[in-house]
């Protein structure tokens, strides 16, 4: 089941003058009681649509699942040839520049797509790759409570998975959690769940593990970090298993005892 969605975004700087459009949204609808919304972020080059027909067939009868594509835009790392990316990327790692206006529009979109769930749903958001950056990168304006451009971030989240990513702008995590008392306790509340695969060759695993000890030592110490020894740059039924586990725990879904 999907939606048209379109939503228009600055592009990333003076040189590109078009306006970005987000792609297709692709929904998920709960099979059972309707207990959390989770949006869900592709890779770099995919769209919504792959990932909601993996979503669909997960044991999980209690979530909503939201997977929007991203707008086609000129990406670094491609020579800027065009490609669906939620930012500019020039390298796949935490240590990489970061595109703080096309991040910013991403993880605004995410907010506007969980702003009008219903007061009593927990929302949670998650991605692969360059999705999980995108994740990371919304927990952290989560518990800052701004995003990078100083504006509000008004959104709740409940639970963060990011499977084969990295964090980006982790150097300037440290002042946006450490400065404010409130932002550190958000920090620390926020559950997530990092997978990274040992033989990833896009995204190494040194990026991933590095990313969590960024996290965990900036004050998320609610951080669950797993590795698989031989996965590459893709999912397997291993992990998604753990993910389903983990999902509901962090959110005390419908069959989980506390």
């Amino acid at each position: 089941m999907s939606h048209g969605s379109s939503s228009l975004v600055s592009g990333m700087n003076a040189s590109t003058k078009a306006a970005l459009e987000f792609g297709r949204t692709h929904v998920v609808r709960p099979k059972g009681r309707h207990q959390a919304t989770i949006v869900w972020l592709h890779g770099l080059g995919d769209n919504g649509a792959s990932w909601s027909q993996l979503l669909e067939t997960l044991p999980l009868p209690n979530i909503k699942w939201i997977c929007p594509t991203a707008p086609a835009r000129p990406v670094s790392i491609f020579g800027g040839f065009p490609s669906t990316a939620w930012f500019d990327v020039g390298d796949l790692s935490e240590d990489g520049p970061a595109d703080v206006e096309g991040m910013d529009a991403s993880a605004a979109h995410v907010e506007k797509l969980l702003s009008t769930e219903p007061a009593d749903i927990k929302l949670g958001v998650g991605g692969f790759s360059m999705g999980a950056a995108t994740a990371l990168y919304s927990a952290s304006c989560s518990a800052h409570g701004r995003y990078g451009n100083g504006n509000p971030y008004t959104v709740n989240l409940s639970a963060v998975v990011g499977l084969s990513g990295w964090l980006p702008c982790s150097r300037s995590l440290k002042n946006k959690i450490q400065g404010s008392e409130e932002a550190a306790r958000r920090a620390a509340s926020l559950p997530l769940l990092l997978c990274h695969g040992k033989g990833d060759d896009v995204v190494l695993y040194k990026h991933g593990e590095r990313s969590a000890e960024a996290l965990k030592s900036n004050g998320f110490q609610n951080l669950t970090f797993k590795s698989y020894s031989r996965l590459a740059h893709y999912t397997i039924p291993e992990e998604m298993d753990d993910v389903c586990n983990w999902l509901k725990v962090s959110l005390m879904l419908d069959g989980v005892s506390s």
